[in-house]
């Protein structure tokens, strides 16, 4: 099964990277957060009230995390189901000896690979970030990366179930285009409102997206916090992308999706 999965991966993956605009893009998305925090600190370094800039940019630096972990996979995830089926080559794929979920699969983990690297890029540009404004963390370095390797991590593979239901659901690469874009939203949104009433956040904190935005707003603000609060939400996640993984496989045993009636 896993062997299946690799070969569809391995050839999504060949096709996405033929796109250089789809990466070039992704790449500017995955960098537009440290960029502008960037350029905000540097704005603020003669302010009066250090402390509270600081928690600003913690919680800015948080949301533009999240929608990292959603931009990095949204072209390919555009493409690889939605395009399949608009420009034909969809049905052939489905019509091998291949279980549904084994193509799925598949495809899952390529745009996963992208989200990954998305997230990733985005937090090694915001520890430049970090280095230059000569911020101070209050953490250690290996609790840093357990904490996110935890927490965070399984954030873009979340994002790539999603974005592959989305995907499937859709009749052509465009109609894809614009949920998806749309769908960017929704980190954004619980981001922001957790930064800007944070009254609100003690009973989401083990929640996905919303546990994710405090535990990396925390992380950023120097601050620490209990490991169990990231492995419960990285578990939680982990086991909504799976749920959400199934739901769309299950769709491509209908007749109505497979041809985009």
């Amino acid at each position: 099964m896993l062997n299946h999965a690799l070969v569809v991966a391995r050839k999504e993956i060949a096709e996405s990277l033929r796109d250089l605009r789809s990466v070039v893009s992704s790449l500017f998305y995955a960098l537009m957060g440290p960029l502008v925090v960037g350029l905000v600190s540097v704005a603020n370094r003669g302010d009066a009230r250090p402390a509270s800039s600081a928690t600003v940019l913690a919680g800015m630096m948080s949301i533009f995390a999240l929608v990292a972990a959603f931009v990095g996979g949204m072209n390919v995830a555009m493409d690889t189901v939605a395009g399949e089926r608009e420009r034909r080559s969809l049905l052939p794929l489905l019509l091998n000896p291949l279980r549904r979920f084994d193509i799925l699969l598949g495809k899952w983990l390529a745009v996963s690979l992208f989200s990954v690297a998305g997230l990733l890029l985005n937090l090694a540009g915001f520890a430049v970030v970090f280095v230059t404004s000569r911020m101070v963390l209050a953490v250690t370095l290996p609790y840093l990366l357990l904490a996110l390797l935890l927490g965070v991590l399984p954030l873009p593979l979340f994002a790539a179930s999603v974005q592959l239901l989305i995907s499937t659901v859709c009749r052509s690469a465009k109609e894809a285009q614009t949920y998806l874009s749309l769908i960017v939203f929704l980190p954004m949104g619980i981001g922001m409102f957790l930064v800007f009433f944070p009254a609100g956040a003690a009973w989401c904190r083990f929640l996905p997206l919303a546990g994710q935005q405090l535990e990396l707003q925390r992380l950023m603000d120097g601050k620490t916090l209990n490991l169990i609060q990231p492995s419960v939400v990285g578990c939680a996640t982990a086991a909504l992308a799976v749920l959400v993984l199934r739901i769309a496989a299950r769709m491509l045993h209908r007749d109505a999706i497979v041809y985009g009636e």
